[in-house]
């Protein structure tokens, strides 16, 4: 198993704290860990034998808050108080939803965390964080988890998308126009008049110019002026993601409605990601919106494909069940087949995935990533989700500070922005 050493490299410090010891892991510990209970039983058991629960003391400083780091850390026993920049603070107590994920797992610490009681701890390689799978994969590679080998509508997709019969959606053609038009350097006048072939989403650019995003004492009045306002690859980008819309379609009303949620969230997503981008001044708003648009266009061809199904084949939960694991894979190879960037198609594929790190500073992927655990925020199921302190996107902000709620607070400070945002996409 030498080829996994440096995966488990980390401190292990043995010793007694008051009533806790220092013990070797089980495989059974490192099973409710998160994302460490998705590696394979090997990886598992070579974790549990090179490592050791490190103890502290009451009142220990564990980590403070702007430090640089190479591992994450795990509460097994006790109770840890992390606190922010701005003094906000939360506990985390072993046993409970939270324990399960990692108390900070970035490359710097974005909180500060004292050990409310004698804790035991478990240290582990960054390396292993933001690796994300067991085994490499390619990203349009649909692997389908040993828990859902009983789901028969995700067994038959599976099939069907291995023997090349998936059918996969054509970039809308105003889209694939203004894309191709703006490659060959056309100009803003030659732009419009392709715009204006839909009339919908020509109306949709000027209503979204004249939002308070886009701040201006005129009002555009035509999509000359609405492009001229938010220039041309802001235009071309917001209008392959409206035209997306088209394309979360079906005949189906069972589809349909899930389809139209998704949609929806597809738009929060949109626009959290736009003001994140415009607030911290780290990526290009536009670009963000585009981002989070397309960050579930996986789930379509899926939904499609269950569509064409008898109503008894499967059930609602076989459907949800398949979604979240489909859109990467999917949504990477329509993304590739239209032809977008190497940053923009991976993002369905890290859509979901809290502790990717495939860049050192901010990212497209790091802006949906936090703006789609944002969006879980005062949810019921957020004790499901990790802290947004303990993921690696979270520590790439430069002004990074929780707000009350423990949500991003340049995002809760920007909820009218946001607002704005939601009504001019819808």
């Amino acid at each position: 198993m030498s080829f996994l050493t440096p995966f488990f490299q980390g401190k292990n410090k043995a010793g007694a704290t008051g009533s806790l010891a220092s013990e070797i892991l089980s495989v059974e510990t490192l099973k409710e860990l998160i994302p460490i209970r998705n590696f394979n039983m090997e990886m598992l058991q070579a974790f549990a034998s090179n490592h050791k629960s490190e103890v502290f003391p009451k009142k220990t400083t564990l980590f403070n808050l702007g430090e640089e780091t190479d591992s994450a850390l795990y509460l097994l026993k006790g109770e840890v108080v992390l606190t922010d920049d701005l003094k906000n603070t939360y506990d985390v107590v072993s046993g409970t939803a939270k324990a399960k994920f990692p108390l900070s797992s970035g490359a710097k610490h974005t909180t500060t965390a004292v050990a409310k009681t004698d804790v035991s701890i478990l240290r582990v390689s960054q390396k292993i964080m933001s690796s994300k799978d067991s085994t490499s994969t390619e990203f349009s590679q649909l692997i389908i988890p040993e828990s859902l080998s009983n789901n028969r509508l995700l067994q038959t997709f599976a099939e069907h998308y291995e023997n090349e019969e998936l059918e996969i959606p054509s970039l809308p053609s105003i889209a694939l126009k203004l894309r191709n038009a703006i490659q060959n350097d056309i100009g803003i006048q030659d732009a419009v008049k392709i715009i204006q072939l839909d009339p919908v989403i020509s109306a949709k650019l000027v209503e979204i110019a004249n939002c308070p995003l886009y701040v201006s004492n005129l009002p555009a009045k035509s999509c000359l002026e609405a492009v001229n306002r938010i220039g041309l690859i802001a235009a071309r980008n917001l209008v392959i993601g409206l035209s997306l819309n088209h394309i979360f379609k079906s005949n189906s009303p069972s589809i349909k409605k899930i389809l139209d949620k998704i949609w929806k969230q597809s738009l929060y997503i949109s626009a959290l990601s736009s003001v994140l981008a415009r607030v911290s001044k780290q990526a290009n708003p536009e670009e963000a919106l585009l981002a989070g648009l397309i960050s579930n266009i996986g789930m379509v061809p899926f939904l499609n494909f269950a569509a064409n199904l008898p109503k008894d084949y499967c059930s609602e939960q076989d459907i949800e069940q398949a979604l979240h694991l489909v859109n990467g894979p999917i949504g990477y190879k329509i993304l590739m087949n239209w032809g977008f960037s190497e940053e923009f198609v991976k993002i369905p594929v890290y859509a979901e995935d809290w502790y990717q790190d495939t860049s050192e500073s901010l990212s497209l992927i790091d802006i949906v990533v936090l703006s789609r655990l944002h969006s879980k925020i005062g949810k019921s199921e957020i004790s499901n989700y990790p802290a947004i302190t303990s993921i690696p996107a979270a520590s790439k902000l430069k002004n990074f500070s929780l707000s009350p709620e423990h949500s991003l607070s340049i995002l809760h400070e920007a909820k009218h922005q946001i607002s704005d945002a939601l009504s001019a996409l819808r």
